[in-house]
């Protein structure tokens, strides 16, 4: 056949094709015709949708505009099978309608068509009509009318219709082929952006600060442009690879839980491949343009330590260097494990923990917060909340010496540590040789282990209103 009648062919087979979709007749399918939709959501703004409803098709060619999906739907994952009666449903072609009916929009969609403008005599109130082509709509509207063009809007615009690609809510549009007429029940599945959960919890520190009580909320967003009535929710936590991360959102929370009685545990989880599956027991309305919180876990009495870090500095003296000591604050870190005997036990996922005490007056005070990475049963979960006021740190070099043509070095440091409290504290100063590899301690006052090869830790217990003194010799050699 020769290229031309190959392009006439193709032309013609279009032209069918064409013909036989603007004689099929839309079936249009909305929420009402949900029997049930489950959502699971994972950590990094991705969920996986399943949305079962009732239709009714016709035998052979059918339109079916799926309305209410979400907005941000990926549609190369959109897979729509038949449920009641497998294999009956062949998909020919989809598209995704996500461009939304707005005035703005629509004027987009008329440029190089012709609308109705009607004018309001400003004193008869009288009306008139003249016809109009749009020539454009970027940042305002540029209008011919008869032998003029003008921009603006000289009165209220009339418009033929809606065009077909211009819904009033994200639809799917698949034409399919149907093996038998009357009553389906199918499911649509895909993965979505636009909704994004993330773990919160709340931590009340008794009055000793060896115990809390922790409370587990699940944050859940959803701006993905519709909503999902009674949804089977289920969560993933961990890490999934994604091959493309473009609906990666941050999703910002409003609201804050409260620390006042443990929740109780609304979810169960699973392992899921290398991941944890949450499920929650009931279903749950997730509403567009919504942050909700459901309860994860609570735990009353969980047994805390409190330890007081002082990390020697951001930077370590390798050469003499004088002045008078750089004043340093001291962490505050509060620790417990995630194991049954201690009132947990449950893989917890990533999220923020937020640490209240009560005060003299028995109002609970804000004290701190930390994010958490997903942590599994029977490890240790340690929070930072900041630093002590009362206790304060200054570090100095006292003696710096050289030999060996540069290649020994001998250096004295000396930490100051003062307590204000009322009450003593324990300190865990750490400190960090510069040239891990090749050190060694010729003198320390006090005690002092190797926690690792470039990490000293020196213990101290300071008594109120008082000050140690902790100062060690290091020999450094290459």
């Amino acid at each position: 056949m020769q290229p031309r009648k190959i392009h006439a062919a193709v032309a013609a087979a279009l032209a069918i094709c064409s013909s036989a979709q603007a004689a099929v007749k839309e079936l249009p399918s909305t929420l009402a015709d949900q029997k049930s939709v489950a959502v699971t959501i994972y950590n990094e703004n991705l969920a996986l949708v399943k949305d079962t409803r009732a239709i009714t098709l016709e035998p052979g060619e059918n339109r079916l505009a799926l309305r209410e999906v979400s907005g941000r739907m990926r549609p190369e994952t959109a897979l729509l099978r038949s449920l009641s009666h497998p294999g009956a449903l062949t998909l020919v072609e989809q598209n995704f309608d996500f461009d939304l009916l707005s005035p703005a929009k629509l004027l987009e969609k008329y440029v190089g068509r012709t609308v109705r403008i009607v004018k309001t005599h400003p004193t008869t109130g009288a009306e008139s009509l003249e016809t109009a082509t749009v020539l454009a709509a970027n940042n305002g509207v540029v209008l011919k009318i008869g032998d003029r063009v003008e921009t603006g809007l000289p009165g209220r615009i009339v418009y033929d219709g809606v065009p077909a690609n211009l819904r009033d809510r994200p639809t799917l549009v698949t034409e399919l082929l149907s093996a038998r007429a009357g009553a389906q029940t199918v499911e649509l599945s895909y993965l979505s952006g636009g909704l994004a959960w993330k773990a919160d919890y709340v931590a009340e520190l008794n009055a000793a600060d060896n115990a809390l009580d922790l409370n587990g909320w699940v944050t859940l967003t959803n701006q993905s442009g519709t909503a999902y009535p009674n949804a089977r929710l289920q969560l993933v936590a961990g890490d999934v690879n994604r091959a493309r991360d473009e609906f990666r959102l941050a999703a910002k929370s409003s609201g804050m839980a409260r620390a006042e009685a443990p929740a109780a545990r609304q979810m169960e989880q699973e392992a899921l491949f290398e991941y944890h599956l949450y499920t929650l027991a009931r279903p749950t309305t997730i509403a567009d343009n919504q942050t909700k919180q459901v309860a994860l876990l609570g735990a009353a009495g969980v047994p805390v330590t409190k330890e007081l870090v002082l990390h020697g500095a951001d930077y370590y003296y390798r050469s003499s260097v004088g002045g008078i000591g750089q004043k340093m604050k001291v962490a505050v870190f509060v620790q417990f494990e995630n194991r049954e005997s201690a009132r947990l036990g449950m893989p917890m996922p990533k999220g923020v923990v937020r640490v209240y005490k009560k005060d003299s007056a028995g109002n609970a005070q804000f004290i701190g917060e930390d994010a958490i990475d997903h942590t599994p049963a029977d490890e240790t979960v340690r929070l930072y909340t900041g630093n002590a006021f009362d206790i304060v740190g200054e570090r100095a070099q006292k003696d710096f010496k050289s030999f060996a043509n540069g290649r020994v070095v001998e250096e004295t440091v000396e930490i100051k540590i003062r307590n204000h409290k009322a009450e003593s504290a324990d300190v865990q100063i750490y400190e960090h040789p510069w040239r891990w590899n090749q050190w060694e301690i010729l003198s320390a006052s006090g005690e002092w282990t190797k926690v690792d090869q470039s990490t000293l830790k020196f213990p101290v217990r300071i008594g109120k209103d008082e000050e140690k003194v902790v100062r060690y010799t290091i020999r450094y050699s290459w």
